[in-house]
């Protein structure tokens, strides 16, 4: 780990970005707060360097919300959910598992794949956030930009193809996986 990690995070009046040589960790910036750690624990079940939210303790469960994050659909509360960027999750269904995104707009909360539709072992959340320019998700290795909704390809390689959707829904200001293809959902 001698470069560090790179660990960001931003709430809706601050953003902070650090590199950080440590292998766990947080980054706080106004009310939100990331949580990481990194390592080759063998008795760690993780993806990417990420452990399954059913296996850490939440920060809402920590605020005595326990019954959302027992739900195995529970993604986030929605103020979570960032509109300068994306957060990035896993859903699971049987013997699959698919990395997905989610950016909010508004009130309504969106969900694709974690891939670019030109090179689609290219994420567009690289692990801090995808880029979002006027409005739009864009590509950080083509350019490429998609538009939220339905995630049309406005401008770049792929121009014309839409990203691959997951279904969530927002209730009660808590988002949700509903997507029927997935059992369970976790954050990365």
């Amino acid at each position: 780990m001698a470069e560090g990690i790179k660990a960001r995070v931003a709430s809706d009046d601050e953003r902070e970005a650090t590199r950080v040589a440590a292998n766990e960790g947080k980054v706080a910036a106004g009310d939100a707060t990331f949580w990481f750690s990194v390592g080759e624990s063998s008795e760690d079940t993780n993806v990417g360097g990420a452990h399954r939210d059913d296996e850490v303790s939440r920060p809402d469960e920590e605020d005595g919300e326990k019954g959302k994050a027992d739900d195995r659909r529970y993604i986030a509360p929605l103020e979570a959910v960032p509109t300068e960027g994306t957060i990035r999750c896993v859903a699971s269904g049987g013997s699959r598992e698919v990395e997905f995104i989610c950016r909010r707009e508004g009130e309504a909360v969106f969900g694709w794949r974690n891939s670019c539709p030109h090179e689609p072992e290219v994420r567009l959340d690289p692990g801090w956030g995808a880029e979002v320019c006027e409005g739009q998700i864009v590509c950080h290795e083509h350019g490429a930009r998609f538009e939220g909704g339905e995630g049309l390809c406005t401008y770049g390689p792929c121009r014309g193809k839409v990203l691959d959707p997951i279904d969530v829904e927002v209730q009660d200001e808590t988002v949700y996986l509903t997507d029927e293809r997935f059992e369970a959902c976790w954050r990365l």
